[in-house]
């Protein structure tokens, strides 16, 4: 009230401090939403990659079944691909 007063007599308009409040209100809000569009998106990123890392490890995990497997009774020798040719070839 009192600055409104001094403003007044000064001449001073007090519109342009508001407009100036206002537009960094609404700056802030804007800041705010897009940080929570973030947070929410990491969050969203990071179910992807705990998932994807599972995904790996089972990979792995039958990649290594599949190797041992494919061995010669797991002597490390390797089969000659030739011996699973079907009998027409």
């Amino acid at each position: 009230m009192v600055c409104q007063q001094r403003c007044g007599a000064l001449g001073l308009d007090q519109r342009p401090n508001d407009r100036l409040n206002d537009r960094l209100n609404d700056r802030v809000t804007e800041l705010e939403i897009k940080a929570s569009y973030t947070e929410d998106l990491i969050d969203q990123l990071d179910t992807v990659i705990v998932r994807q890392q599972e995904q790996i490890d089972q990979l792995i995990k039958a990649l290594t079944e599949l190797r041992q497997s494919s061995t010669d009774g797991g002597l490390g020798v390797a089969r000659n691909l030739r011996d699973d040719l079907p009998p027409h070839f």
